[in-house]
C-alpha cells in the first residue's frame, strides 16, 4: 500500500502489526505446569518400559520402580511439590532444564542446535541473495520492534478459531485484567501460550564457562553481526532513538559486505563455537586476555547473526547439511540463532537450544516469511542508498596467539571429522497424508510414529527407546515433555506387519493400527497437559543430586539408562514458511528424525552416524507407510 512505508519516525513500517491485545496480556494468568502424581508417573514409566524389556528384565524394573514409589521417590516427590509451591512465578522444570542444557559439555552444533529452512519466496526474482538478506533482516528487526513494543499478537492455540480468533473477542479480552485474562480465553476454547522465551531471540548468546554456560542478553545493542567467508562484520541497524535504518541503507551495507574481497582468515574464529564447552571456555578466556574483549562483546550482543554463504544449494540433502552445520568458519553456533542465506537466496535458521524451544523460533520464522514475501521492504528494482558503507560497516579483527591458533586448528579437525561421518537423507511419501488419514479416522502423527517403529523392526529386528518432543507451552514457563511412541501396541502391530503378515486379515491389521492411533493420541494429550513421566522423573533425579543424596537404585537400573538412550529421536512441525527441519542424532548409534505430515504427502529427514544406516531406515519407513496406507484403504498388502 502506498504511504505505508514511511521510514521516518515510528511509522507503521517499524512494526509488523499492532495487536490491540498486548503481547504479554495472558502471561501472568497462564496456568502452572502440574507436577504429576507419583503413582501416575510410575505407571506411565512402566508402560514405556514394557515393549523394551523381556519378562525377567521387566520384573526387576517393576520391583525397583515400586520400591522407589514407596520409599525415597515419595520423599523426593513431596519435596519437589513443596519447592514448586514456593515458586509460583515459574515451573518445576525450568531450573533443571536450563541446567541440563547449560551444564552439557558436548559441542552445541549437531548435538543440540536444530535447523528449519524457509520455503523459497514465491516470486522467484526475490530469491536473490542481497534482496532476500535485506528483506529478511528488515522483517526480523520489525519482529523484534513489534515484540518489544508489546504490539506482537499473543501466541494462542485456537481450538475453535471462529469464536476466539475474531476482532470482537480481542476487543473484549483486552479489557479483562492480566491476572484473569487466561480464563477469558479458555471460556472460548482458546489456549494462550507461554511467551517468556521470546526476549532471548535477540541480542543473545550462550557464553562458554567452565562446568556450566551462561545465557547473555544485551537489549541495548543496536547492531547486526554479519559473517561472510569467515570474516566478521558489524553495523548498526537502529539509530540513537531506536528507529530502524532505511531498508535501502541496510541493502547498501550488505552489498558492501558481499562485494568485499578480503581473503578468508587463515584461522577462522567460528570453529571455536563448535568445540567441547570446557575447551571453548578456556580458549575464550585466552581470547579476552589477548585483547579481543571489545570484538567479542560486539559478537555476543549483536541482534542476531546473519551468515551469508558464497555457494548455491544443489539439492535438499545439501540444504540440510548447510543449515544443520554448514562451514563452521561462517557460523557462530552460540548465538540464539543464525539466519543463513546462500548465494541463490535459499534461507534457513540454525538455533541454539538452551534458551528456548521450537515454538518461539517457529513463530519468528512464520512472521518473517510472511512479512518478507507479502510486503517486502525492497524489490529487485530498488537501488541501495548512496551512503558511505566503509565507515558504517566495521570489520572485526581478532588478535590470535599461538595457543588460540592451535585451538582453532584442533577444533577444525574435530568438526570436519564429525561432519564427514554424518549422513543426512530424506524421502517424500507421495501416496497420501493428513487428509486421507483423518478421513480414515486415525491420527496422522500416530501413523508416522508407527511407521518409524515398523521400519526399525524391519531393519534391526528390535524395538528401541524412542523420543518425540511435545511442547508444554500451554503452561507458564513450560518447555517440552516427551511422548514415548514405542508401546506394546506399536510393537504388536509392527510384528504383525513385519513378521506375521500371512497370519492376519486386512481387517485385523486395520484394527491394530486403530489401537495404536488411540493409544498414541492419549499419550500426546497427556504430554501436552504436563502429564508425561520423563520431566517429573528427571526433576526428582536432579533434586536427589542437589541434596547430595546417593543416587537412588531406581536411577541405577540399566533399563532406566536404556530408556534414556534415545536411539530414535523425533520432532515434527508443519508451517507454510518452512520447507524442512532437522537435527543430529542424540546418541552415536541413533537416528535424528525430522518429519512433517502434510495434506497429501509425508516428509522425513533422517540424520545418522556410521553405526546406523539412515538411507536403509528411510526405505523401511517408506515401505511401512505403503503397507499402512494399503491396509487403511482396505487393500491387501503388495496387491
Amino acid at each position: 500500500a502506498p504511504g505505508r512505508r514511511g521510514y521516518s519516525g515510528a511509522g507503521a513500517a517499524e512494526f509488523l502489526h499492532r495487536s490491540i491485545v498486548p503481547t504479554m496480556h495472558y502471561q501472568r494468568s497462564l496456568p502452572r505446569l502440574p507436577v504429576p502424581k507419583l503413582e501416575d508417573t510410575i505407571k506411565r514409566y512402566l508402560n514405556a518400559q514394557k515393549p523394551l524389556l523381556n519378562d525377567d528384565q521387566f520384573r526387576k524394573t517393576e520391583e525397583l520402580a515400586h520400591a522407589f514409589e514407596k520409599g525415597i521417590g515419595r520423599e523426593l516427590h513431596e519435596q519437589l511439590v513443596a519447592q514448586d509451591n514456593q515458586n509460583k512465578h515459574t515451573s518445576y522444570i525450568t531450573g533443571p532444564w536450563f541446567d541440563m542444557y547449560l551444564k552439557a559439555r558436548e559441542p552445541v552444533v549437531l548435538n543440540f542446535n536444530a535447523f528449519m529452512s524457509f520455503n523459497p519466496d514465491p516470486k522467484s526474482e526475490y530469491n536473490d541473495q542481497l534482496i532476500r538478506a535485506t528483506n529478511m533482516t528488515v522483517s526480523a528487526i520489525r519482529f523484534m520492534k513489534t515484540f518489544r513494543a508489546g504490539y506482537l499478537e499473543p501466541e494462542i492455540f485456537h481450538l475453535n478459531p471462529e469464536k476466539s480468533d475474531t476482532e470482537i473477542f480481542k476487543k473484549i479480552i483486552r479489557f479483562v485484567p492480566s491476572s484473569v485474562s487466561w480464563f477469558g480465553a479458555y471460556m472460548v476454547n482458546a489456549y494462550p501460550l507461554d511467551m517468556s522465551q521470546y526476549f532471548r531471540l535477540f541480542n543473545s548468546t550462550r557464553l562458554p564457562k567452565p562446568n556450566k554456560d551462561e545465557l547473555y542478553t544485551d537489549e541495548k545493542a543496536k547492531h547486526l553481526l554479519v559473517l561472510r567467508n569467515g570474516n566478521f562484520y558489524v553495523f548498526d541497524v537502529l539509530d540513537r532513538d531506536g528507529n530502524m535504518l532505511k531498508p535501502s541503507e541496510i541493502q547498501a551495507h550488505l552489498k558492501y559486505i558481499l562485494s568485499d574481497s578480503s581473503p578468508a582468515p587463515a584461522f577462522p574464529l567460528g570453529y571455536l563455537t563448535s568445540e567441547n564447552r570446557d575447551t571453548w571456555a578456556v580458549l575464550r578466556k585466552n581470547l579476552v586476555e589477548n585483547g579481543n574483549e571489545e570484538a567479542l562483546q560486539k559478537v555476543d550482543s549483536a541482534m542476531f547473526c546473519l551468515s551469508l554463504d558464497d555457494f548455491p544449494i544443489k539439492d535438499l540433502v545439501h540444504l540440510s547439511h548447510t543449515m544443520l552445520h554448514g562451514d563452521a568458519a561462517n557460523r557462530w553456533y552460540d548465538k540464539s540463532f543464525n539466519l543463513i542465506i546462500t548465494k541463490d537466496g535459499t534461507a534457513g535458521i540454525n538455533f541454539e537450544h538452551s534458551w528456548g524451544d521450537g515454538v518461539a523460533v517457529l513463530r519468528f520464522q512464520n512472521e518473517v516469511f510472511k512479512d518478507s514475501t507479502k510486503t517486502p521492504a525492497i524489490s529487485p528494482q530498488s537501488q541501495p542508498a548512496s551512503v558511505d558503507s566503509s565507515t558504517a560497516v566495521q570489520k572485526l579483527d581478532f588478535k590470535l596467539n599461538d595457543a588460540l591458533k592451535a585451538g582453532i586448528t584442533k577444533a577444525k579437525q574435530k568438526f570436519d571429522a564429525t561432519v564427514e561421518s554424518l549422513s543426512l537423507n530424506m524421502i517424500q511419501f507421495q501416496e497420501g497424508g493428513k487428509e486421507l488419514l483423518k478421513q480414515k479416522k486415525v491420527s496422522p502423527d500416530a501413523v508416522a510414529q508407527l511407521a518409524f517403529q515398523m521400519a526399525f523392526l524391519r531393519q534391526y529386528d528390535q524395538t528401541v527407546a524412542t523420543y518425540e518432543s511435545c511442547s508444554t507451552a500451554a503452561f507458564k514457563h513450560g518447555r517440552t515433555e516427551t511422548v514415548r511412541p514405542a508401546s506394546v501396541y506399536t510393537k504388536k502391530c509392527s510384528e504383525a506387519f513385519v513378521k506375521e503378515l500371512s497370519k492376519h486379515s486386512t481387517e485385523e491389521l486395520h484394527s491394530l493400527i486403530v489401537e495404536c492411533s488411540k493409544y498414541h493420541g492419549r499419550l500426546t494429550k497427556e504430554a501436552a497437559m504436563g502429564q508425561g513421566f520423563d520431566r517429573h522423573l528427571f526433576s526428582l533425579r536432579c533434586l536427589a543430586l542437589s541434596k547430595g543424596l546417593a543416587l537412588p537404585d531406581f536411577y541405577q537400573d540399566q533399563a532406566y539408562a536404556r530408556l534414556n538412550h534415545n536411539i530414535i529421536s523425533t520432532s515434527t512441525l508443519v508451517s507454510p514458511a518452512v520447507q524442512l527441519g532437522g537435527f543430529g542424532p542424540v546418541v552415536s548409534d541413533g537416528f535424528g528424525v525430522g518429519y512433517q505430515v502434510q495434506d497429501d504427502w509425508i516428509g522425513c529427514n533422517v540424520s545418522a552416524y556410521p553405526a546406523r544406516n539412515g538411507e536403509e531406515f528411510l526405505q523401511c519407513i517408506h515401505k511401512s507407510l505403503e503397507d499402512i496406507f494399503s491396509v487403511l484403504k482396505g487393500k491387501k498388502i503388495g496387491s
